[in-house]
């Protein structure tokens, strides 16, 4: 059975009556193979099969290992039907099978969306006449990831790719060959070793991104996945019959302390994960990942906007606002260009030991004796948008709500109610939880007539809460699906309010997150010298349209370090911060520079495609660049590159996705610092590469104009 849709992407599925579903072979509209699984071996059938399934009690068919293949229910899975459900440009592939000695439906769901080279998956699984303990469900098995050349040696010819997300060092991307990685060739169908990764907890990237790929330099040929899940995931690359696998899922009972049961007839449905394929290399899998991020988010008029955002908090006001602070702040910002205006954590708490007294969300009488309301009228005044700082899952164990909330409206284990650093945290499962926040927002967009929420998340509260359910891995789920739910209904309720979701920085960056909000926080980063590497690494996970990136010009900046920081902020979402109200006269202008700048750009970035001249930056790279590919008659593209060593003047950027073209390279911010001939960019028609000159500490902003555009002293083409 071959399944097309849109001509970007073929997927070949074996089904046949009797046997369990599975999935031969991923190809593209050109017929590039991207995925095969050509065993003749009838085997294969039985230990690659589209849904991998664990059950309590029901054992692994043949050998012991961590790997999740290879399962007796799994292998039981008998073929029955299929079914395509079609909406538009979305086409869903249903799959039947049942196995007969659990009595177990299972549904594997594939989802296409025309013209995009990615597939979306997840997995129904029905109990039948008897009760199920359900340990494992796989969300998407993919066998035969990236077939090399009869003879080839896969271990050393395919690269593993995973991120590390610390706190403040965000999108630490890496790459090794699966050699390297512990997996080789062993003559074994049963090999027993795998390269895995996983994150428990309600941070789901507090570690890793939930996202990884796997690619072969010599072809070209990527895979890029994501697991589209608020919590706790998992996924693992292994191989049998000297083919490699790929296995992607949330929750699970082996990793995440995640099971559940289901007594007859209930149904459990897995998180949806999304697999891109691309014969021309990561770049390119990541571009059909960000065309599928673009068409599977909640659609907002955020996304088309992107309104400049003044935010009080980083190297600012840092949690202790009031009427006096505010006002001057207003009033730069204003005269700065933001459009809206958000007052970050401390406006609710009279003294500065704020942290475990949070919950009410009642305005400080302390800090604005005229009341708040005097300050979010001052902004409206000044024509931008009040917003407010709000960590809505928490509640301190000095607040009210601490005691005057049921037990049952916060996440326990084994009875007793969690704590994490002095605070609870809210179980969303719970009708009680979800009326004191609906009060908590209503009461204040009304009191303030505010248009824009930051939805932090400060704590990790662990595997998860135990109340009513099978395990804690389970209730966590449960509080994740609830709080995305909740999401939707307040958009629903206040269709153009905007909310940013934050968790201390990028320690919530998924995609279940993003299709829901419509911008996400990227970094706590106070230093702006260390924000090159997370800036440029943030569009692998998300879209630049939606990945907010802190600039923070202080008066104890120089100039150039001022524009250093404002342009890394230009090919994303500008959350501005910072003393404004105490630059100096050049900064001022350096700061409206910038944004006058994004305010032309910013139109195409709803559209725009990523790309890494320098490759994915490592931390203390000297050199770093991000490319955004544009589609627009004036504009072929922008490229953002930073310079933090003193050692090489120049660096060449190739661009292959330019081609050959006649294009002009121009200078775009500064504009002082080219015509000073402190920077130079020039373009090499025969090459396809942009040679860019910087000083020590700088950063430019480059845009690739078509030939027709008139040339000036800041632009150069060879």
């Amino acid at each position: 059975m071959i399944i097309t849709h849109g001509d970007a992407l073929e997927l070949d599925l074996h089904c046949t009556a009797g046997e369990p579903p599975r999935l031969a072979a991923v190809r593209l509209g050109d017929e590039q193979t991207l995925l095969a699984a050509e065993s003749s071996d009838p085997e294969t059938r039985i230990l690659l099969p589209l849904s991998h399934i664990e059950l309590a009690g029901h054992s692994r068919e043949r050998t012991s290992s961590k790997r999740h293949i290879g399962g007796a229910v799994s292998g039981r899975l008998a073929y029955l039907s299929h079914t395509v459900v079609a909406s538009g440009d979305t086409r869903i592939l249903e799959i039947t099978s049942h196995d007969p000695v659990s009595d177990l439906t299972v549904v594997a769901c594939l989802e296409q969306r025309s013209g995009v080279a990615a597939v979306r998956g997840w997995t129904r699984v029905t109990a039948g006449a008897q009760p199920v303990v359900l340990l494992h469900a796989t969300s998407l098995l993919v066998p035969g990831a990236l077939p090399v050349d009869t003879g080839a040696l896969w271990e050393e010819r395919l690269s593993v790719w995973d991120a590390a997300n610390p706190w403040c060092g965000e999108g630490r991307w890496r790459r090794a060959s699966l050699a390297e990685r512990g997996l080789t060739v062993t003559d074994r169908p049963d090999a027993r070793n795998r390269v895995a990764l996983s994150s428990t907890g309600s941070w789901s990237s507090s570690e890793h991104l939930p996202m990884g790929a796997l690619t072969d330099e010599h072809t070209g040929r990527a895979l890029v996945w994501q697991i589209e899940h608020n919590g706790s995931w998992a996924w693992e690359i292994g191989d049998t019959y000297d083919a490699v696998y790929l296995g992607l899922s949330g929750p699970c009972d082996a990793e995440n302390q995640w099971s559940t049961a289901l007594g007859p007839g209930e149904c459990f449905t897995t998180v949806p994960v999304t697999l891109a394929a691309s014969a021309l290399g990561l770049e390119g899998a990541v571009g059909e990942l960000t065309r599928h991020r673009r068409l599977t988010r909640r659609p907002h008029a955020d996304h088309e906007n992107l309104p400049i955002i003044f935010n009080d908090y980083m190297n600012c006001l840092s949690g202790d606002p009031s009427t006096e602070r505010l006002s001057p702040l207003v009033e730069a910002a204003a005269k700065a260009g933001s459009e809206y205006f958000v007052i970050d954590a401390g406006w609710y708490d009279d003294t500065d030991g704020w942290w475990d007294s949070v919950g009410a969300w009642q305005p400080s009488t302390h800090r604005f004796p005229g009341g708040l309301r005097e300050v979010t009228d001052l902004v409206r005044e000044r024509g931008m948008t009040p917003g407010l700082w709000l960590e809505p899952e928490v509640v301190g164990v000095r607040s009210p709500l601490a005691q005057t909330l049921p037990d049952e409206a916060f996440f326990q284990r084994a009875g007793h109610r969690l704590t994490e650093r002095g605070r609870h945290q809210l179980d969303l499962r719970h009708p009680a939880a979800r009326a004191h926040l609906n009060e908590t927002i209503e009461r204040l967009v009304d009191d303030f007539g505010l248009g824009y929420f930051k939805f932090d998340y400060n704590i990790e509260i662990g595997p998860g809460t135990d109340r009513d359910t099978h395990s804690a891995g389970d209730g966590l789920l449960g509080h994740n699906r609830a709080y995305l739910a909740w999401l939707d209904e307040l958009l629903e309720r206040h269709p153009g309010l905007v909310i940013e979701s934050c968790a201390s920085g990028g320690m919530r960056t998924d995609h279940a997150m993003l299709a829901t909000a419509q911008l996400h926080s990227i970094t706590d980063q106070t230093d702006f010298r260390l924000l090159p590497a997370i800036t440029a690494a943030a569009p692998m996970a998300v879209a630049p349209e939606q990945g907010a990136m802190w600039t923070y010009p202080v008066p104890e900046m120089t100039d150039r370090e001022t524009a250093f920081n404002l342009a890394g902020a230009l090919l994303g979402r500008v959350h501005l911060s910072g003393r404004l109200d105490l630059l100096r006269p050049s900064q001022e202008a350096l700061v409206l520079e910038a944004l006058t700048v994004y305010r032309e750009l910013r139109r195409h970035l709803p559209t725009a495609v990523p790309h890494w001249p320098l490759g994915l930056p490592a931390w203390r790279d000297g050199w770093v660049s991000l490319a955004l590919e544009v589609d627009a008659a004036e504009a072929a593209g922008y490229v953002l590159v930073w310079r933090r060593d003193g050692e090489q003047e120049l660096a060449e950027l190739p661009l292959a996705w330019i081609g050959a073209a006649d294009r002009r390279a121009k200078v775009v911010f500064p504009a002082s610092s080219a015509e000073e001939g402190e920077t130079s960019a020039v373009w090499d028609q025969s090459a396809s590469s942009l040679t860019v000159a910087l000083q020590p500490w700088s950063a430019a902003l480059v845009k690739l104009t078509g030939s027709a555009e008139p040339q000036t002293g800041v632009t150069g083409r060879h």
